[in-house]
C-alpha cells in the first residue's frame, strides 16, 4: 500500500511538473496569438493560393495582381520577401522571446528586451522559423539578466545608474545573440527536423491518428499546453511556412470530440449534465472553450474512448483530403479554425470537425444508454477539474451554477490591485479594510498587488476603473468591483452589503488583530520619521499643473536620495496609464511597476498646493508622490488613507503652518 500510494504521489506530481511547464510555454505563446493570427489572415488573403486570387480567378479577372503580389512574394512561396516571410521569421519569434523575457523578469520590460536580442542571435542562426529557440532563449535571458542586475544593485554610484543599466543590458544581450546563433539556432534546427521527420513517418504509414490516444486524455488532465504550445505550434508553423498549411494545428484544437459529446448529454443525459449541455455546447463550439467538456468526461471516465475516437477521425479525415490550417486555432473555436483554414482545405477541415463530432456523439450516445448508474455529480467533477487545473476555472458556473463567477458563495479574499502596487492600491486597501473589518468582517483578508502579481486566488477583486480589463485576464473566476475613487468610493459600501449577502450577516469576527489591522504585512522604520522627513514636505508648492507638481514631488525624492533621477519620468509615465487621483484633494503619484530598480530605499515626498491644481479635471491640494522598495511604506499609506477620508483631519492639513504640523497629524492616526 505504501508503494502504491508514493507511486500515486509521484505520478501526480510529474503530472504537476507537466502541467506547469505547459502553462508557461503557454504564457510566451497565447499573448501573442493576435500576431499568429494576423499571420495567418495575411497568408490566407495574398499568396498566390490565396483567397483573393480563388476569388478573381473565379471571377474570371484576367489583370495582374501587382499588389498582392507584393506582400505575398510570389514566386518565392511564403518565405519570401514581401510581409509573409518577415511576419513568421523575425516578428512571431521575437515577440515570444520578449515575452519570455519579460515574463521571467517579473514583467520588467527590461528582461524582455534582452530576451529579444537573445532570440535574434537563434533566429539568424537557423533557417526555420525560432519558435523553440524563442522559447529558450527569451526566459534564459530575462532570467539571467535578473540574476545579474541583482548581483550590482544598490552598489551604483549616483549619476551612473543609466549607464550602467543600459551597458550592462546591451553586452549581455550581444553574448545570448551570440550563444544563440552558434549553439540554440542550430540545435533548434535540428531538434525540429528530427520531429518533423517523425512526424512525417506517422502520416507516411497512416499512424497519425493515434496522436489521439495520447492528446484527448491529456487535453482532460490539462497537460496539453506543454504538447501543444511546446510542440504542436512550433513545428506546425515551420510546415506552414513551406506547404502553406499544417495539420498539426487541428490534432488539439478540433471542436468537433467535444461538441459531440456534449450533444449526446443534451439528448440522452440525465439531470443537471442534461440540462447544462446545451449552454456548453455554445460555450465550447463557438467560444472555443473546451475545458468545458472535461467535468463531463471526469464524472464518467468511460466516455474518454468517445472523445479518443471522434479525435481520431477527425485527425483521419484531414490526412485523407490534405487539410489543415494557416496559423493555430485559439482558442479552438470553429470560428477560429475556419478563419485559420486556407481555402484548399475548407472542405476537409468542415469535413474533420463534422466527422468527429458525430463519431463522439454516437460513441458517447451509445455508453450513455447502456449506463444504468445515476447520472453522477457534475459539481464534484466540476471540482475535480479546478484542482488538476489548479485554480478556480471561470466557466465551471455555466455547469453547475455555482462558483466565484456567479456571485454566489462567500468572499474569503479580496484584493486591491493597481499597476505598480505601491501606492494607489496600498491606500485604497486600507480605507476598504477598515469598512470591512469595521463592519464585523474580521476574516476576511483585504490586501494589495500590482496587477502583474495577481493570481487567480482571489473572491474579490478591485481595481480602478481603468485597470478592471487587465485583471480580468488573470483573475477570470473572481468577482471583480471597478472604482473611480480610492478614497470614498460608494462601491465600498456595495461591497460590504455584498459581504452581507454572500457572507452570511456579520463576519465570524476569526480573524486575528494583526489581520485586521493589515500587520500581515511588515513594516519597518518610525511611522512619519524615516519614510517622510521633513525636508520632503512642502506647504506652498510651486507647481500650477499636473506634470508640474508630479516632477515637483518627485525631485524631492531623488533629493532625498531615494530614487535614481530616471524614477519622476516613470512617474509621468505612469500618470499616462491610469491616473493617481485618489480622490478628497489627494493625488499619490508614483513610478510605473517597470521602474522598481530606480528606487534606492522606501521613502514618500508631501507638496501642498492651497490654490489647488487641476488634476485631469479634479482638484488637488495635496500631492504625494510614493517610492515603494518593499512593504515598509504601507503602514504610513494606511495612516495617510486615514487621514484623507476625515474631514477633519484634512482640514488640519490644509490649515498646517510647518512641516512639524504635517507629521503630527499622521502620527496621531492608529495603523490602518
Amino acid at each position: 500500500m505504501a508503494t502504491t500510494a508514493h507511486s500515486a504521489a509521484r505520478s501526480g506530481g510529474m503530472r504537476l511538473h507537466v502541467q506547469r511547464f505547459g502553462t508557461f510555454l503557454s504564457n510566451m505563446v497565447l499573448p501573442n496569438i493576435g500576431a499568429f493570427i494576423a499571420w495567418g489572415l495575411i497568408t490566407a488573403l495574398f499568396i498566390e493560393t490565396g483567397w483573393i486570387t480563388l476569388i478573381g480567378d473565379k471571377l474570371g479577372y484576367t489583370g495582374g495582381y501587382g499588389f498582392v503580389e507584393d506582400l505575398g512574394a510570389w514566386g518565392s512561396g511564403v518565405d519570401g520577401a514581401g510581409i509573409v516571410g518577415p511576419m513568421i521569421t523575425y516578428l512571431l519569434p521575437l515577440l515570444i522571446g520578449y515575452t519570455g523575457g519579460r515574463m521571467m523578469y517579473d514583467d520588467n520590460i527590461r528582461g524582455g528586451v534582452v530576451g529579444a536580442i537573445a532570440t535574434m542571435g537563434a533566429i539568424t542562426g537557423a533557417s526555420v522559423p525560432m519558435f523553440l529557440g524563442a522559447m529558450v532563449m527569451g526566459p534564459l535571458a530575462g532570467w539571467s539578466m535578473k540574476k545579474l542586475d541583482a548581483l550590482w544593485s544598490h552598489k551604483i554610484r549616483p549619476g551612473f545608474e543609466m549607464l550602467v543599466n543600459n551597458f550592462s543590458a546591451g553586452i549581455w544581450g550581444g553574448f545570448l545573440a551570440i550563444v544563440g546563433f552558434v549553439i540554440a539556432g542550430p540545435f533548434v534546427e535540428a531538434f525540429s527536423t528530427l520531429a518533423s521527420n517523425l512526424v512525417d513517418t506517422l502520416v507516411d504509414n497512416g499512424l497519425l491518428p493515434l496522436t489521439s490516444i495520447f492528446i484527448e486524455p491529456a487535453k482532460i488532465l490539462f497537460l496539453n499546453n506543454a504538447i501543444n504550445q511546446g510542440i504542436l505550434t512550433p513545428l506546425g508553423t515551420t510546415e506552414a511556412q513551406e506547404a502553406g498549411k499544417s495539420i498539426l494545428f487541428l490534432l488539439e484544437a478540433n471542436p468537433g470530440p467535444g461538441l459531440g459529446l456534449l450533444l449526446a448529454f443534451a439528448l440522452f443525459g440525465k439531470g443537471v449534465a442534461k440540462a447544462s449541455a446545451p449552454g456548453a455546447i455554445i460555450i465550447q463550439f463557438l467560444g472555443g472553450i473546451h475545458e468545458i467538456y472535461f467535468p463531463y468526461v471526469l464524472m464518467k471516465p468511460k466516455l474518454v474512448v468517445a472523445v479518443i475516437l471522434g479525435g481520431m477521425t477527425g485527425v483521419a479525415t484531414n490526412v485523407v483530403f490534405n487539410s489543415g490550417l494557416r496559423s493555430p486555432a485559439s482558442p479552438g473555436s470553429i470560428i477560429a479554425v475556419w478563419a485559420a483554414a486556407p481555402p484548399s482545405s475548407l472542405v476537409g477541415v468542415t469535413a474533420s470537425v463534422l466527422l468527429a463530432a458525430a463519431v463522439s456523439f454516437i460513441v458517447a450516445a451509445f455508453l450513455l444508454k447502456l449506463d444504468k448508474s445515476d447520472d453522477g455529480d457534475l459539481a464534484t467533477a466540476t471540482a475535480d477539474m479546478e484542482a488538476r487545473k489548479g485554480k478556480k476555472s471561470s466557466i465551471a458556473s455555466a455547469l453547475v451554477g455555482t462558483g466565484a463567477a456567479t456571485g454566489n458563495g462567500p468572499i474569503r479574499s479580496i484584493v486591491f490591485a493597481c499597476d505598480a502596487g505601491m501606492g494607489s492600491s496600498a491606500m485604497g486597501a486600507s480605507v476598504l479594510r477598515k469598512k470591512v473589518h469595521g463592519a464585523g468582517f474580521t476574516d476576511v483578508t483585504v490586501v494589495n498587488k500590482a496587477i502583474s502579481n495577481l493570481t487567480d486566488s482571489y473572491d474579490l477583486v478591485v481595481t480602478h476603473e481603468d485597470l478592471t480589463e487587465r485583471a480580468e485576464q488573470r483573475t477570470g473566476s473572481a468577482r471583480h468591483v471597478s472604482v473611480a475613487n480610492f478614497m470614498d468610493s460608494p462601491r465600498y459600501d456595495e461591497i460590504v452589503e455584498l459581504l452581507r449577502e454572500t457572507n452570511g450577516g456579520a463576519g465570524s469576527g476569526a480573524g486575528t488583530a494583526a489581520t485586521a489591522a493589515g500587520t500581515d504585512r511588515p513594516a519597518t522604520g518610525d511611522q512619519g520619521g524615516e519614510l517622510l522627513s521633513p525636508d520632503s514636505i512642502v506647504l506652498d508648492g510651486t507647481g500650477s499643473t499636473r506634470d508640474a507638481a508630479i516632477t515637483e514631488a518627485g525631485e524631492l525624492l531623488v533629493a532625498a536620495g531615494a530614487v535614481d533621477p530616471g524614477y519622476v519620468q516613470a512617474m509621468h509615465d505612469r500618470e499616462q496609464s491610469v491616473s493617481t487621483y485618489m480622490g478628497n484633494l489627494l493625488a499619490i503619484p508614483h513610478g510605473t511597476n517597470e521602474a522598481k530598480p530606480a528606487i534606492r530605499h522606501t521613502a514618500i515626498s508631501f507638496v501642498r498646493y492651497p490654490q489647488g491644481i487641476d488634476w485631469k479635471g479634479k482638484e488637488v491640494k495635496f500631492v504625494i508622490a510614493v517610492a515603494g522598495a518593499g512593504d515598509d511604506h504601507l503602514k504610513l499609506l494606511g495612516k495617510i488613507a486615514e487621514v484623507f477620508v476625515d474631514r477633519e483631519q484634512v482640514a488640519r492639513l490644509e490649515a498646517a503652518r510647518t512641516p512639524a504640523d504635517v507629521l503630527a497629524v499622521l502620527r496621531a492616526m492608529q495603523p490602518a
